[in-house]
């Protein structure tokens, strides 16, 4: 026993200096040291949006950096408490330690240009009418859970009530380190199989719900929109928001008459502000409409089969004959679904995907 537990602390140690190798630990401490050199300059909150972005870069940095600290420091704790023949306390840095490097090392597969940033997610009901709706309300609570549990902080912008049970759709931004890295494996089709709540003949139905994930672009980037090719539509806003935002015409509904994406946004009292939160989702979701239009075109010429994002089943959550929940490209499942769907518990599957992808991306797939 006392071998093994050795052995288990050799390799976190080990995953500890692989650590420090990938993450660049002195390039990151002097980054940081320049740019908390730029905030203090004089005049550096003249402009606003590159203010907000240089501290949000030197917010990145420092949480890297802290993170590696907490490592060693949780490395060293269960290295004192194993000599001491402490096993509670050497148990339990090592499992602390042991989800830290997790998150580490799953932070470092992020390689995207946004992925250390915030995230859009909007989900919307697919098939299925009110079960559709009541699904959709049901996804919405496992992300609000899985960000509450990240420590994240969440901006509710929209979230229309469904026609008798649910939610019509939802939308919201999701804030913190690696936010939408973490939460792009989300993006796809999430379908459910229980016997419905809603059905008095108490029949298993299938239904399936929408997951778009984004990210939040910086300020700074140039997305072109023509004001002509906009239609805004204000009106009285409904659902969760409070009587006080209900007693005016502050909702706002923006169309890009163009791509035919319409986005709305009713959450803010006021109707400027939620003019401004829908043109952050406008611009992010015409960014991804580009991005993916050079995609296919490209993957046309190559000769590749392009992959269609709606309708592409990415999960299964089976309530009835009975419990399990399988995400179809990783393979990882789970029979706990409670601690899913009522407890936000989705770092396993978001581990599994991202593991996966990266396969995926070596082999040429």
């Amino acid at each position: 026993m006392a071998e093994d537990r050795k052995e288990q602390l050799n390799d976190l140690a080990e995953r500890l200096k692989q650590a420090e190798s990938y993450l660049q630990l002195d390039t990151k401490r002097k980054e940081l040291d320049s740019l908390d050199e730029a905030t203090s300059q004089p005049g550096f909150w003249d402009d606003t949006s590159k203010a907000q972005e240089l501290s949000r870069q030197a917010s990145v940095l420092r949480n890297a950096l802290a993170q590696y600290e907490k490592a060693e420091s949780l490395l060293a704790d269960a290295q004192a408490a194993y000599e001491l023949e402490m096993d509670e306390d050497a148990l339990q840095s090592e499992a602390e330690l042991d989800l830290l490097l997790s998150e580490i090392e799953l932070s470092s597969w992020f390689d995207g240009e946004y992925d250390h940033g915030d995230a859009i997610v909007s989900v919307n009901p697919g098939q299925g009418g009110l079960e559709a709706q009541d699904w959709a309300h049901m996804l919405y609570k496992m992300y609000l859970r899985y960000a509450q549990g990240k420590k994240f902080k969440v901006e509710v912008l929209d979230v229309p009530s469904g026609d008798v049970v649910g939610i019509d759709s939802a939308t919201f931004i999701v804030s913190g380190p690696d936010a939408y890295g973490l939460l792009r494996a989300e993006s796809g089709t999430h379908r459910l199989v229980r016997i419905s709540p809603t059905d008095e003949k108490k029949r298993r139905h299938t239904t399936f719900a929408g997951v778009e994930v984004l990210p939040v672009l910086p300020d700074d980037l140039e997305v072109q929109i023509n004001d002509g090719d906009l239609r805004i539509d204000v009106f009285r806003s409904s659902g969760p928001g409070g009587q006080s935002v209900n007693t005016t015409d502050s909702a706002v509904r923006i169309t890009h008459i163009p791509t035919g994406t319409v986005v709305s946004c009713q959450n803010e009292k006021s109707q400027l502000q939620n003019k401004e939160s829908a043109m952050k989702i406008l611009r992010s979701r015409l960014f991804e409409l580009e991005r993916a239009r050079r995609e296919a075109e490209i993957s046309a010429l190559r000769g590749d089969r392009v992959e269609a994002a709606w309708g592409n089943q990415i999960r299964n959550y089976v309530l009835y004959p009975y419990q399990l929940i399988k995400d179809v490209r990783s393979g990882f499942e789970t029979g706990n679904v409670t601690s899913v769907l009522e407890e936000g518990n989705l770092d396993p599957f978001i581990m599994a995907y991202h593991k996966w992808r990266l396969e995926q991306e070596s082999n040429g797939n």
